[in-house]
């Protein structure tokens, strides 16, 4: 375990210019994506983002159960986001809190404009992220390895969504939040996109940002997501290039 995440309350975050984990403050974190890790899900996704880990199944569509949740004109889709009690400094609960529920449904609704459900009526699409190590930012990266893992169950996405938060902390825009800064900076707004359309399905912010800092941090967060979306697109390739299932252009 890091130095850094033992501080409590540091009286700086950013020294020298730089963050206390190295970063300069539009850096991302070292991002890791896989699909395919699961063989018993039809699709699946690992992602390594800073310390954060996720791992991420997809099942469906499938026939909706139990009936009454079928839509007639469109697939429903269900996440669960869930934090492993293991996940954090502190044991949680195994039960999933109001944080999960809250965040399952944030989740849903960023991924769902992604999705062609209308061409699945009546079935649903169950999307389930554990969260194995927490570290800031699990809802976006969760966001990204879910959008990943719907792509590897073969689910015809309009585009793949890619997420990433900006905050303010020590008075200057940062990206991709790490624990300490969602926990002791000034701002934190996660932000989803998806690339080609340039929609942005998600969008919350905790803090103050002035007009300013909020048209700026939309900027950096949207270049993010178009990185991250290029990562997403290559761990694609190198499975199924590499693999012999198929080849996507």
């Amino acid at each position: 375990m890091s130095s850094y995440n033992k501080v409590e309350a540091p009286k700086k975050l950013i020294k020298n210019g730089l963050r206390l984990d190295g970063r300069k403050p539009e850096e991302l974190r070292p991002i890791k994506m896989e699909v395919g890790v699961l063989d018993k899900a039809d699709g699946s996704a690992y992602i390594e983002q800073g310390r954060n880990k996720i791992l991420v199944a997809v099942y469906g569509p499938r026939e909706a159960h139990p009936k009454h949740i079928a839509l007639p004109d469109r697939a429903a889709l269900r996440c669960r986001y869930h934090m492993a009690p293991f996940s954090t400094d502190e044991r949680r609960s195994p039960a999933p809190s109001r944080r999960d529920m809250e965040l399952s449904k944030v989740i849903r609704e960023a991924l769902e404009p992604s999705i062609l459900t209308q061409l699945y009526p009546r079935t649903t699409i169950d999307v389930f992220i554990e969260i194995l190590q927490s570290d800031g930012g699990t809802r976006c990266a969760g966001i990204t390895g879910a959008s990943l893992a719907l792509a590897d169950a073969g689910i015809p996405l309009k585009d793949m969504v890619a997420a990433c938060a900006v905050g303010k902390v020590d008075g200057k825009l940062v990206l991709d939040l790490n624990d300490l800064e969602d926990k002791y900076g000034e701002a934190d707004m996660p932000i989803a996109l998806m690339p080609n359309t340039g929609k942005i399905t998600l969008l919350q912010m905790d803090g103050d940002l002035s007009v300013e800092e909020f048209n700026a941090a939309v900027e950096i967060a949207v270049e993010a997501c178009k990185k991250i979306s290029q990562m997403q697109r290559e761990s694609i390739r190198r499975k199924y290039v590499q693999g012999d299932k198929i080849a996507v252009s």
